[in-house]
Formats: structure tokens, sequence, C-alpha cells
């Protein structure tokens, strides 16, 4: 799974007092919270104008080799490198090779489902396209070098839309991997070479890579910690595409965002005055304490670059550990350059979840759920916490445990199918059948499409 804080940004409006200096020591207590709950290790970098009055790494590149990071380490920047695709895209269009309101299918063949012929460059970039994410467990079991462009272009062939074109505003992978399929077909060169001539040169950065990951010198592994413990994601490692997965240095990225909100090296400013999301952010480069947040994830990776545009003030924070905690520490650093009081760092949710369910009952989760689970990525549906906790228990063989923790989501959650097909199949394990029965048809009544439902009523049947 790929997230970000977006490329369509949101505005952080924080009240704040002006500052003479960067509080650094403040800015090392609070990274210390999360170093001391083994949440966080990675890069901080804070910039004043393009110069960096703040920068260290904390914690392990490779635990098992005991590797530390350091300010030269590469970090997978996830969603973050859709700005570089926005880039190449504003970059055809003021050359006159694209224009805003192309359609899709005039430069991609074999779109011919309902909608995909009102697709627009636009639509695309703006994520008002109405395709939704490609990501499934069929696309991760696929081999290593089969995630590319021309897979997903395949799988995007047979995706329905979720709504009109221009209708509504769904967060999408795949328009972002649809652009650069787009990138490719206009310019007859591939994506990574595209960035490479395009950004990576222009703006002499020297620690950005696009491909061949596994030859990158001085990788990151990413970390989890679970329910059992640390856990690396080499398995989940794949070559970066336009939707995400670039790799960097805290500089590098810090180089890059601000070309992209000041410079003109990479796009004029006729392109931020035609472009929708440029167009949103301006009021803040006039006010100050407020700043925009770009981050990217996946599992055991996080990052984010965070703008205050009144002063020119960047944030990086690059974490080879779980999201949502580099876009936790950036705030915080936000917030306390703003003169405010940061969030006290606490455990993933899961974690938290777990302990006080163990500790004080499933009602005491009940009663305190949002407080429990705070730490937890704002864009992710919160059924995901209390589901995975339920399935952890089902599989140790803690059965009544896991019924709990899956009717309490039923409760917390009673229009999503999932909690309802989930705790379906903790009955199954319990042997209630006619529970279970119910269980499933509910799920069913809220997705009647559901097959992992439709298949469990047909077995219990039979």
């Amino acid at each position: 799974m790929s997230k970000t804080l977006l490329i369509f940004a949101a505005i952080f409006i924080l009240g704040g007092k002006s500052y003479t200096q960067i509080p650094s020591l403040d800015i090392e207590n609070y990274v210390q919270q999360y170093l001391n709950l083994d949440i966080f290790s990675g890069v901080v970098l804070v910039a004043e104008k393009g110069i960096p009055v703040y920068q260290k790494a904390f914690g392990l590149s490779d635990r098992e080799k005991n590797i530390p990071n350091t300010l030269h380490t590469q970090f997978i920047i996830g969603s973050m490198n859709k700005s570089y695709t926005r880039v190449v895209i504003l970059q055809l269009i003021e050359e006159g090779k694209l224009t805003w309101d192309d359609k899709m299918i005039q430069h991609l063949d074999g779109f011919t489902l309902v909608g995909t012929d009102q697709i627009t460059i636009r639509h695309l970039l703006n994520h008002t396209s109405g395709y939704g994410d490609y990501h499934s467990r069929a696309f991760f079991e696929l081999p290593f070098e089969q995630k590319n462009i021309a897979t997903i272009t395949k799988i995007a062939q047979r995706m329905e839309l979720l709504f009109p074109p221009g209708d509504g505003n769904e967060y999408s992978n795949t328009g972002y991997v649809l652009l650069g399929a787009i990138i490719e077909k206009v310019t007859g060169k591939s994506y990574a070479e595209n960035v490479k001539t395009r950004i990576i040169m222009p703006l002499g950065l020297k620690n950005t890579y696009v491909e061949n990951v596994k030859t990158i010198p001085e990788r990151s592994i990413g970390y989890l910690k679970t329910l059992e413990g640390v856990e690396d994601n080499l398995h989940f490692l794949m070559e970066p595409k336009p939707d995400g997965g670039f790799w960097a240095t805290a500089e590098d990225v810090m180089i890059f965002y601000r070309n992209f909100f000041y410079g003109d090296k990479l796009i004029s400013p006729a392109s931020r005055e035609n472009d929708d999301f440029f167009q949103q952010i301006q009021p803040v480069y006039e006010m100050p304490g407020r700043a925009i947040p770009i981050a990217g994830g996946s599992n055991g990776n996080n990052t984010v670059h965070i703008e205050m545009l009144q002063n020119q003030t960047s944030i990086v924070v690059l974490a080879n550990m779980d999201e949502p905690v580099a876009e936790k520490v950036g705030l915080g650093i936000l917030k306390i350059i703003n003169g405010n009081t940061p969030e006290t760092p606490t455990l993933p949710a899961i974690l938290t979840v777990h302990k006080a369910y163990m500790e004080k009952g499933v009602e005491y989760v009940k009663e305190n759920f949002e407080t429990l689970t705070r730490n937890f990525h704002p864009s992710d549906p919160k059924d995901i916490i209390l589901n995975n906790l339920g399935y952890y228990f089902l599989h140790k063989g803690k059965t009544a445990d896991a019924l709990a923790i899956f009717r309490l989501n039923t409760e917390q959650f009673p229009e999503v199918a999932n909690c309802w097909d989930s705790y379906g199949e903790a009955l199954v394990k319990a042997g209630d059948k006619a529970a279970a029965l119910a269980a499933y048809r509910k799920a069913l009544d809220i997705r009647p499409d559901l097959r992992s439902a439709q298949d469990a009523i047909k077995a219990l049947n039979e």
C-alpha cells in the first residue's frame, strides 16, 4: 500500500510566533521521544531558504548489520515522487506536446470502459479521473520485473471508474501511473529517463535514484514495529514508478521542492498560474506560520517535506520505519518552530489497542477508541486496526479474543462489509454456523459483490 498526504496539499493553519533561530535543542529532545519508543529511525533536516540549519541522522539503516543511518543514506520517498511526475507533465504542456484538456485516449490505446474516453490530463493530475487504486494482493504477488507501468496500464484498462471524470475526488495511484505511460508515449523515452534528464540533471541531484534500486549504494532497509516485533520490508521492494518509489537523501528532497515551490529551473511561473495545485496554495505564500506538507509512505517507510512558504523554511523527515512516523515527527517540528507544543509520541495504533485490550478489556477499547488510535495514518480507514488485531488473535488460536475484537469492529464500523466478513470467519472458527451465516449475509447486504462472503455462505450451506 502506498499513501500520501497528497499531491493536492493539505494546508496546515497553525498560529505561531516569529523566531530568530531554529530551536534545535527542542527538536532534538522531541525526536528522542520517538527513538525511546523504537518507532523512528531516519534523517531530520530543517533549512532556511535552502541552507540547512539543523540536520541529523538517527537510528540504524540496517539492523541486522548494525549500520547507522547517515546524512547520505537513501530512503524511499514513496508518493512524494508524484510531484516529480507532475513537473514532467507541466514541462510537456509548456513544450506544446500535451494540453491540460488532452483526453487520455488520445495517447493511450485499449481504454473502452464507460467514462474512460472523457478522462483528461487535468483529471489524472488532480485525482478527479474516477480511477481508484491498482494495489491488490494479486499485484503484490507478481514477480519483481512485472510490477511496472505496462502491467498497471493493462490493469487500468479493466478497472471501472468510481465516478464520472470530474465529478468526484479519489486519491489515485493508478492515475499517476497512467500519466507516466503518457509521458513515455509522447517523448519516446522511458519515464525514468525523462526524470533524469528533466529534473535530476538540471538540479544536480547526486543522490536521487529512479531505477535499478537493488544497486543503490547506501540504501536503507525499511522496518515495521508489529505485534510480533520489528520486521523488515524487503519482500515489498519494487522498482520506482510514476506514482511512487524513488529513493533520495533529505538534501536532494529539499533541493527538489525548493525548485518546485519557488524556482524556474523546472517549471515557469506561467505553469504555476495554470495549475490547480499551485492556484490552491497561492494564498499560503503570504501567510506566516502556515505550511504545505507533501508525504509518502509504504510498509516500513515514511517521508514528508513540509514547506513554510512565507519564510521559505523547509522541514524534511525521511524514515525507514512505518508510517505515519515521519509525518508525525515533521508536524511536531512545525509546531515547535511555530512556538506550539507537539503531541506526545505514542506507539502505533494497533500496538496501543492491543495493550489496552489485554490490560483493560474490550469495553475500555470501545470507550477510548479514538484516543487509542490517534497514531494512525489519516487517510487509512480505522477499521483496519481492529481487523488486523482480530486476525492476529485468530492465527494465534485465541478465538475468544478474536471474536471480541471482530464484534467490536462491527459495532464501531457497522457499514463496512469487511468487518462483518471477518467476524463471520471468526464465528466459523468458533463453530457457530448460524451466527456466521448471519454475519456473512450482513456483509452481502452492504456489498453484494463481496466474493469472500459469497464463497463462505456457499461452503457453510454445503
